[in-house]
């Protein structure tokens, strides 16, 4: 069942290979070791049809790789790529050493393999026939308890839940009891209340609240007609009743535009009037000009020390983990001395799952409350536990430091672009070629497509490239004269006098209700006649669950073939990011006629001043698609827009 299996080291040179077929797998082994395992991934990766796996093995740096056809379900890979690994390096670690190492040795490992694949494939079949046992009752927890236990007994208290005869809880509760006891026999000259046992223990909460009541219905008598008569008449006297005021009927409200057939032209936006071109926007003069060139990138504050502080007080917590999982306690002689500075030390040890688990759990929590999506928290810290696996570490470095590195690394290498991402130079490439050139921007509703697509035109226009704006929005309420708005306003600061006479920004619209896919044509078809820049096409907001949108936006791109698909996402999303950019780009490849469908290109992320340090969504969009965030939104201005800089971001992700 498997098409192949290769074993190589890290430098590239190969050891060992099976193939079962004569198909050239070198393609998918090179896609797998760029977009997997350069990246610091793990789990299952498609490509052409097949479906590939790989273990490292960080002591004698090597890679394990297997194949399969995609449309298979083998329960056993996992298992046989570690146990093939083991017999592997167990058979030829003399000659895999780093003092010993010859890679020119005949690597006879053939039948090996096919002992070992025969048994795995066994194994899996035993898997999959056998059935799922019951735990027996026995086994169960309800098992242990006795009916003598179950029974309650009236007069005997219930002591609580992981509270011992000693312990702080079960003290505090019998003071509270004493003091409220003591309360009730102090006040009005009750006696405070006696429990029905003979024991003299303190009587139970259900008690207390009782009596709490019985005292608060004797004050109540004493106010009322039992022996404050007198009290009453003053109370009366003192507030006497208000009059009553007639009562009034619900009130028609009254429209400033009442809806008659004669208002119906002032509610008609559709058409532009002399008072709307009109527009009261005073454009800021300060902000021409400051957007030239490339956009800058993102400002973080540290505090050094503050990072220092939490530092230590990680090392300090995993020590604290590691001595309560050895189930010893430090000892005073370990806390001081000279020897104090070599605690958690690790010297000529290879690392393990165990040795490293209480720091990945820490940092996985620690993600998640930054808001990583949890799945990609958990993928996250197994790559950098299968990274870290069988190495040596210094002498003088912590578990926890270590991985703490490690992670962060791979975070940097998440975020930076893996390929050349210059919009500007494109522009200027299509502007010689003598065509427009073409972005759309996709996302769910609400997230600031309109919004972040005038920055985006701001800053183009800074740079002397003229825009035209796709009205594509044909559903929503105002989409059209949100973009009406935005084009006046940026031809208020960049006028057509300052640019030889041409408009800088255009706006093409239909109206609404009309087909998006056929105005975005027609846009990019004018904009080719006028020798406009570039097109900015403006879609409508829809959910990644609602088909018929998906395929309309499927539909868009297919025929348009935009140079840049941009899907625009708040960074105040969890694991919702996941869900959406996964949905988002699985529609674009499914309901797309062609054989190489257009996907998302970049990621434009908003709303990143709400979120102060919790920037995880920046790693979940990133990590899902591999693509680069190209824009992130600062604020409202036109001016808020930036460039993602990594590790400003990942410094802020880890603190």
């Amino acid at each position: 069942m498997l098409d192949l299996f290769t074993i190589f080291t890290k430098g590239g040179i190969v050891l060992w290979c099976f193939r079962s077929t004569n198909q050239l797998f070198a393609p998918s082994v090179n896609a797998l070791i760029k977009s997997v395992i350069l990246q610091e991934r793990s789990g299952v990766y498609d490509h052409d049809g097949l479906s590939l796996q790989y273990k490292l093995d960080n002591e004698f740096e090597l890679v394990f790789v297997v194949a399969f056809q995609k449309i298979l379900q083998l329960s056993y890979i996992d298992k046989f790529l570690s146990d093939v690994h083991l017999e592997f390096r167990d058979r030829y670690k003399n000659d895999l050493r780093v003092d010993n190492r010859n890679y020119g040795a005949d690597f006879e490992f053939g039948a090996d393999f096919r002992r070992i694949l025969e048994r795995a494939e066994k194994w899996g079949r035993q898997q999959a026939t056998m059935p799922k046992q019951m735990r027996s009752y026995e086994d169960s927890a309800k098992s242990k308890k006795t009916v003598a236990s179950m029974i309650e007994r009236k007069g005997e208290e219930k002591p609580p839940a992981g509270a011992g005869s000693g312990s702080k809880k079960s003290v505090k509760i019998a003071e509270k009891k004493k003091a409220a006891s003591e309360l009730l026999a102090d006040s009005d000259g009750m006696e405070a209340p006696r429990s029905p046992r003979s024991n003299g223990s303190p009587p139970e909460l259900g008690e207390d609240l009782i009596m709490e009541s019985r005292k608060k219905f004797a004050e109540k008598m004493k106010g009322g007609s039992g022996g404050g008569g007198k009290g009453s008449k003053l109370e009366k006297q003192k507030s006497p009743k208000s009059p009553q005021q007639p009562q009034k009927g619900k009130q028609m409200r009254v429209w400033d535009l009442g809806g008659n057939t004669k208002d119906l032209p002032n509610l008609d936006r559709s058409k532009d009037r002399p008072e709307d071109v009109k527009s009261d926007f005073t454009p800021n003069d300060q902000i021409i000009g400051s957007m030239r060139g490339g956009i800058r990138d993102l400002d973080v504050e540290s505090d050094s020390e503050e990072d220092d502080e939490d530092e230590d007080e990680e090392e300090e917590e995993y020590e604290e983990q590691q001595q309560q999982r050895g189930g010893k306690k430090p000892s005073s002689s370990s806390r001081g001395g000279m020897f104090s500075m070599f605690k958690g030390l690790v010297g000529s040890k290879n690392l393990t799952r165990d040795d490293m688990q209480p720091a990945l759990d820490k940092l996985r929590d620690h993600l998640i409350g930054k808001n990583v999506a949890s799945d990609i928290a958990q993928k996250l810290c197994d790559s950098v536990a299968g990274k870290l696996e069988g190495r040596v570490i210094g002498t003088f470095d912590t578990i926890a430091t270590t991985v703490r590195n490690t992670l962060t690394e791979a975070l940097v290498q998440i975020l930076s672009p893996k390929r050349r991402v210059d919009i500007l130079r494109d522009c200027l490439e299509a502007k010689r070629a003598g065509r427009p050139f073409v972005m759309s921007f996709c996302g769910v509703n609400g997230v600031g497509k309109s919004t972040n697509l005038a920055k985006i035109c701001f800053w183009l226009i800074e740079n002397n490239l003229s825009v035209l704006i796709a009205a594509c929005d044909t559903f929503r309420a105002g989409a059209v004269e949100q973009l009406r708005t935005h084009m006046r306003h940026l031809n208020a600061l960049h006028p057509a006098k300052r640019h030889g006479g041409r408009s800088m920004v255009q706006l093409y619209e239909k109206g609404y209700g009309k087909d998006a896919a056929g105005i975005a044509m027609e846009a990019i078809r004018y904009a080719n006649d006028s020798k406009i820049d570039v097109v900015l096409i403006d879609t409508a907001g829809r959910m990644q669950d609602n088909e018929p949108l998906m395929r309309a936006l499927a539909k868009l791109i297919k025929v348009n073939e935009p140079d840049l698909v941009l899907f625009v996402g708040e960074a105040l999303v969890g694991n919702e990011a996941v869900d959406q950019l996964v949905k988002f780009n699985q529609a674009l490849a499914d309901y797309s006629s062609s054989e190489r469908p257009h996907i998302i290109d970049g990621i434009v992320l908003t709303k990143f001043d709400t979120i102060d340090d919790k920037v995880g969504a920046a790693i979940s969009m990133t990590y899902i698609t591999g693509q680069p965030i190209v824009f992130v939104g600062t604020g409202q201005t036109y001016t808020d827009l930036k460039a993602l800089n990594a590790k400003a971001v990942v410094h802020a992700l880890m603190k």
